[in-house]
Parts: C-alpha cells; sequence; structure tokens
C-alpha cells in the first residue's frame, strides 16, 4: 500500500513524497482512512517510534479549514520535547498548505510569547496539559471551536498524574466532534478515560499489546548495588561506536551519572527537567549530531525523543513500572534496524525481569559482565577496522607520504603498528590490565538470596507493596508525614513525588501511598525514613514559602 491509495490531500501527498516516504506504516495504513472518514471517536495502541505522529497528524492537516484563525484541532501530549517534536513534523506536512497555522504550548518557554503567537491565529494547537489549563484560566485560549481532540501518549500523561487535567480539558471542549486517543498501551486508567469520554470509538492495535519491537535484543547483567557505575563504564568501553541513551530513575542519579561519565573523559551530558528550554535544545542539538556519544535522561525528560539510530538503551536501574521499560527500549531498534537494550540488575530486582519478560513477549539474555581482557580486545579489533576502512580520498595526503617514507624508513611494520596501538590504547591498558570481576559471585547470590527470602527486615516491609511502590493498607513499619505543598503549588502526583526524592535523595521504595490536595500533601513513609525526609525538606524554600513538614 501506498499513501496514494489513503484519501490525502494531493497537497500532503506532495509532501510526504518530498520527505522521501513511500510506504505508510502499520499504525498508518490502519489509522488514516478511518480518521479521514468521518467524525469517529478512535483509539489507536502502537509502541513507541511506529509512526503515530503522521497517523494522526495527516488526517487533522487534511480536516482543518485553512481559513479559519481559531483554533480547531487540539493536540495534548505529556512533555515539552513531545510537543516540539511533533510541531517539526506537523510544520514538515503542511509545507503545501499556505495559511494553515501550528502553534506549540509547553511549560519551561515565556507564556507571553506563547500568548502572541495564538493571538496572530492558528488552526492546530500542540500543547501539554499544565501549560495548557494556565493558558485558559489567563483567557488566552478558547476551546470553544475545538472539533478534534488527540491525546497522544495516553498511557504516559496517566501515569505523571495528567488525568484532572486531561478530564478538564475533556470536558471544556464540548464542541469536539473527534476525539483520537493514541497510546503504546491500554491500562485500566486510559481504558477509564475512553470509556467516560468517547463514543463507540473505532480501536486499532498494530502488534501485541504491551510488546517490544523483536527487532531490539534485550541483556541484563548482575552485580551488586554498588558497583553499577563501575559496570556502566564497563559496557560503553565494550561496544566501541556506541551511541545510547541512559536512563536513569531520578534527576538528581542523572545529573551525577553524567558528571561522573564526563569527568571519566566519555562524551556524555544529562536530559532533565531541572534543565532550563535553552541547557535542554543544546543538549539535544549535540546529541543528535553525534557531539555527544551518550544521553543521561530521566523517563519523563525523554519522552519525545525521536533521534535516529541509537544503538543501544542502557537501563542503569530498572524501571518502577515495568511497562516503562518498553518506552526505554523503544529508543532503539526503528526504522527496521536492530538496536540493543542493557539492564544493569541486582539480585533482588530479577523478579522485575521476570515481569518485564512477560510485558515484551521475549527473552532478557542474561550475560557475563565483561572483564578487562574482553574490554582491551573489543577496543583493538575496532581500532583495526577503522584503519582498515579509513577514507583516505579527499585528503591530500600525498603531499606527506616523502616526509612520511623518510621519517619511519628504519622503523619495521611491526614497530609501527605497535606504537599506533600503543597511543590508541594507554588509557584502556593502565585502567583495565588489572580490572576486577564484576560479576556476582556465587557466595554473594546466596547471601542475597538469603535477604530477598526475610533475612533483612526491611525487605519484610518492601514485599507488602504493589509494583507501584504503594503499602497496602495496614502494612507495618509506616508513618504519614505531613507537607504544606499541593496542586496549589503547581504539583500533581507524579510531580510531586519527583520532587519529594529529589529533595530528600530517598529511594522510592521507602514511600507509600501519597494524598495530593489542594494545599497541603499527606505522604506515607517507613519509619527509618521519616527523619531524612524531615531533614531535607522541613524549613527548606519552595518559590517564596516556607515548606513545613510534620507528623500528619
Amino acid at each position: 500500500m501506498s499513501f496514494s491509495n489513503l484519501g490525502l490531500k494531493p497537497e500532503l501527498l506532495q509532501a510526504i513524497q518530498e520527505l522521501g516516504f513511500t510506504e505508510p506504516t502499520p499504525i498508518q495504513a490502519q489509522s488514516i482512512p478511518v480518521l479521514l472518514s468521518g467524525t469517529t471517536d478512535f483509539i489507536g495502541l502502537a509502541q513507541t517510534g511506529t509512526g503515530k505522529t503522521a497517523a494522526f497528524g495527516l488526517p487533522l492537516l487534511n480536516h482543518v479549514k485553512q481559513q479559519n484563525p481559531h483554533p480547531t484541532a487540539l493536540i495534548i501530549c505529556p512533555t515539552r520535547e513531545l510537543c516540539m517534536q511533533i510541531v517539526k513534523e506537523l510544520t514538515l506536512f503542511k509545507k503545501h498548505l499556505p495559511g494553515t497555522y501550528i502553534t506549540a504550548v509547553y511549560g519551561g518557554a515565556a507564556i507571553s510569547q506563547q500568548i502572541r503567537d495564538l493571538r496572530k491565529g492558528t488552526q492546530i494547537v500542540v500543547a501539554t496539559p499544565g501549560r495548557l489549563i494556565d493558558l485558559i484560566e489567563r483567557k488566552a485560549i478558547s476551546l470553544q471551536d475545538i472539533e478534534y481532540v488527540v491525546l497522544d501518549e495516553a498511557d504516559e500523561m496517566l501515569n505523571m498524574g495528567f488525568r484532572e487535567d486531561i478530564e478538564f480539558v475533556l470536558k471544556h471542549t464540548v464542541n469536539r466532534q473527534s476525539t483520537w486517543l493514541f497510546s503504546a498501551t491500554m491500562p485500566p486508567e486510559v481504558r477509564q478515560v475512553s470509556k467516560a469520554y468517547m463514543q463507540n470509538p473505532a480501536e486499532v492495535s498494530v502488534g501485541k499489546q504491551n510488546t517490544a519491537n523483536l527487532l531490539i535484543d534485550h541483556q541484563y547483567y548482575t552485580c551488586a548495588h554498588q558497583a553499577r557505575y563501575d559496570v556502566l563504564k564497563r559496557l560503553i568501553d565494550f561496544n566501541p561506536g556506541i551511541y545510547g541513551v541512559v536512563f536513569a530513575r531520578t534527576k538528581v542519579d542523572c545529573q551525577q551519572i553524567a558528571e561522573n561519565l564526563t569527568r571519566d573523559g566519555y562524551d556524555a551530558d544529562s536530559l532533565h527537567g531541572d534543565l532550563s528550554q535553552g541547557q535542554r535544545d543544546k543538549v539535544m542539538n549535540a546529541f543528535r549530531h553525534k557531539s555527544l556519544q551518550l544521553l543521561v535522561a530521566t523517563d519523563v525528560a525523554a519522552r519525545g525523543i525521536d533521534v535516529k539510530d541509537i544503538t543501544h538503551v542502557i537501563n542503569y536501574e530498572l524501571p518502577d513500572e515495568t511497562e516503562v521499560y518498553t518506552h526505554r527500549s523503544g529508543r532503539t531498534g526503528r526504522a527496521g534496524k536492530t538496536g540493543i537494550c542493557m539492564s544493569i540488575v541486582t539480585p533482588r530486582e530479577m523478579s522485575r525481569v521476570r515481569q518485564i519478560e512477560k510485558i515484551v513477549k521475549a527473552p532478557m539474555h542474561k550475560l557475563e559482565i565483561p572483564s578487562g581482557k574482553d574490554v582491551m580486545r573489543k577496543q583493538f579489533f575496532k581500532f583495526i577496522d577503522r584503519i582498515v576502512t579509513a577514507d583516505i580520498s579527499s585528503g591530500e595526503y600525498q603531499t606527506y607520504l616523502p616526509l612520511l617514507e623518510e621519517k619511519f624508513a628504519s622503523m619495521s611494520k611491526t614497530d609501527l603498528l605497535q606504537r599506533m596501538a600503543a597511543l590508541e590504547f594507554d588509557r584502556f591498558v593502565k585502567y583495565y590490565e588489572n580490572a576486577t570481576d564484576l560479576n556476582m559471585q556465587e557466595q554473594s547470590r546466596s547471601r542475597d538470596r538469603g535477604r530477598e527470602r526475610g533475612g533483612d527486615r526491611g525487605d519484610d516491609r518492601r514485599s507488602n507493596r504493589d509494583t507501584r511502590g504503594r503499602e497496602f493498607s495496614g502494612g507495618e513499619g509506616m508513618i504519614r508525614l505531613f507537607v504544606n505543598l499541593g496542586t496549589k503549588d503547581g504539583f500533581y502526583k507524579a510531580s510531586f513525588l519527583q520532587f519529594i526524592l529529589d529533595m530528600s535523595r530517598l529511594r522510592k521504595e521507602v514511600l507509600g501511598r501519597v494524598d495530593l490536595r489542594e494545599l497541603n500533601a499527606k505522604i506515607e513513609i517507613e519509619k527509618g525514613a521519616a527523619r531524612m525526609m524531615v531533614k531535607a525538606l522541613d524549613g527548606k524554600m519552595y518559590k517564596g514559602r516556607k515548606i513545613r513538614v510534620g507528623d500528619a
């Protein structure tokens, strides 16, 4: 099937052809005809990187009326990166549709400029939930003329705590004709929203739900918790030419890992929520142009990253939500190319490995952590390949050949090659010649298995939690703390939880239920960690207000 068979305007087909696209992806081939046919509510399920943006973007551009200066289509997505990516793609598609305007509104940028852009007139608005509601409350945008609402990455928006925001927007788009929901997964929360706000939606599912790309090789390496960073470096060095994303849980971890990698001589930088928009753009531009070899990112910040040819995804730690694993791994193995997703795992996380295998319907291969000699051998072979495949066609080397031949006349080929190798590998040899074995020894494995069976009282408490880290009612060893921050301070549940973890540097596992209200919040926390949280937050300032933390 070709795009010409889908029913799109000639102007869109011309733009698609000029972009070099010939055949639609499965989600595009199945979604576009349905979305062009009328006012049907629609659910599209497909993994990250399968072309969902074009699947809803092309029909939207086909539907909107160019002469209307008011927004008639609204696309809601979880992060500013994804927001910008959607606008970028739609702008390419509308090349031959003069008078069609697209406006992006998202946090982290001047709201005054976004208001001016809206006042100029636009047909399509791409927005993150928080900034959109801010604009609605300022009466800077009206949803009265909105006919089409698209919820992109719906599962991730609900995971991030945007359910109330999404429902607010849907309740205020009273004249909408269609709601299009696109998601990688279909958890109960997404299904509930669809039932409440959609009428008999057509549904298209491409590939098995919650399955990962079959072109991705899933690997994991077991080690002691304190050895994670050393294992990360070992894996990077064992894969010369790696161009990848390293996922960390928190902004603090993300920044620390990136700083350590940079200090150790790697081309790496971080991407997380504390960066300004200018900083984020600078990091992403460097990564796209391969000035950076490694991008260390949090899950939230990485949403919307669409970079070609990523060879590896590395999970510094496994995500708390097993479904998040498919989002992470989906950054590689795109456009028919193979990719590798590597996870650094402690023995206590082995149950999550099994859960992930059930979700992706594929085995995670347990591999040994490479030895120092393995790394040096791999690097040496890469060095040989670089010499053999070096392109010398464009250089004016002939001018210098006589000088080189004279200089090395008394040196054998073997001597010359040894000197070249010494210059290239001196750092690796010094670092790896006496490298320790980072693989878990049997004694350590037995000790950790003993802890998992109950040798550590802290694990007894953790075993009472569900997979989201919440304590079931009646759990022992938990107390409740009061914090004088709430939704009025700009928090939603996920961002509030992230704020607590970043400020206190606690593990998510020590927290139980979080009850976030307008003016305050109540948090369940293990007794042993409560003092640390109080010390980290009580008395600190947030947006000019002193934080108070105490017993609830």
